[in-house]
């Protein structure tokens, strides 16, 4: 399949690495140039310099970039140069309000666009390990989906336009709510004086067990806080969650308490720490930036 690809940073870089060691003729295009030059060097696909250059002639173009309004200036500049009948797929997380826009500027152009925010983090994009939430039209959908299963572990269609990032945003009130459950359990291990290490074993193979428990629970306690999704990137979706939740009467006390305490751990200069550094602002050590 001959696809275009916008969006070369620390997601969508491997998964259109997977896309290329797959088969597909991939052209990948970067706000940064010098960045999709140095994607087509090492993965073996296209470089292309512009979004129109990257979607031409493709039959699926998809985007992993930053905001709302970054998708909409992707998808408007990409449509235009796409084969006829051609699906887009934005793998970025937004509102759900700019994947109804888009599918409808897509339709009116003959083609289809799918929003299909991703979870897993840089380590499934890495490894092909990702999950996607979609919306949008499910024919479009099954005939995209061998070229996603290049970089996913699974694919789920959730319903119309906007279901996958309404998705998404259920997606990241879990994790915030596990994240700040830990960090406290972190912390008062800690305080109590027990054996951080001895108490994951302890309580790791009942209920409280969980990934993040499995693979943050240490590192918390260490205060290291370096694993990819960054608190300034988990404040950007929790916003769009708290600005859905106040269209749509959903009452979410404890999502919005933690986006405050993230508030505070970008206070501290933790903006670039990982959404685990919700332990930083509970430890009375040196912080790792």
């Amino acid at each position: 399949m001959k696809i275009g690809f916008a969006g070369l940073g620390v997601m969508g870089g491997p998964m259109a690495r997977h896309l290329v060691h797959a088969g597909h003729e991939v052209t990948g295009f970067n706000r940064t140039a010098d960045k999709a030059r140095t994607w087509a060097g090492a993965s073996g696909g296209r470089f292309a310099a512009t979004v129109a250059e990257a979607a031409t002639g493709a039959d699926l173009f998809i985007l992993c970039v930053g905001n709302d309004d970054d998708v909409r200036q992707v998808v408007d500049a990409a449509l235009p140069h796409l084969n006829a009948g051609a699906t887009v797929v934005d793998h970025t997380t937004t509102s759900a309000k700019v994947a109804r826009e888009m599918a409808a500027l897509a339709a009116g152009q003959g083609r289809t666009f799918i929003d299909a925010p991703v979870s897993g983090g840089q380590a499934g994009a890495e490894n092909g390990q990702l999950s996607v939430m979609a919306g949008g039209d499910s024919d479009a959908l099954t005939r995209a989906e061998p070229a996603l299963m290049a970089y996913s572990k699974a694919v789920k269609h959730m319903g119309p336009s906007g279901a996958g990032q309404l998705t998404k945003m259920v997606n990241q009130i879990a994790i915030a709510g596990v994240v700040q459950g830990l960090a406290e359990a972190v912390h008062f291990a800690q305080v109590a004086g027990l054996d951080t290490g001895a108490a994951y074993d302890a309580i790791s193979k009942g209920a409280a067990q969980s990934w993040q428990m499995d693979n943050r629970w240490a590192t918390m306690a260490e205060g290291r806080f370096d694993f990819g999704f960054a608190v300034d990137w988990m404040r950007k979706d929790l916003g769009l969650v708290l600005d859905e939740a106040r269209a749509n009467g959903a009452h979410l006390a404890l999502t919005a308490l933690v986006d405050q305490f993230y508030s505070e751990v970008q206070s501290m200069g933790g903006a670039r720490w990982d959404t685990s550094s919700l332990a930083a602002r509970l430890q009375d050590r040196p912080r790792q930036a």
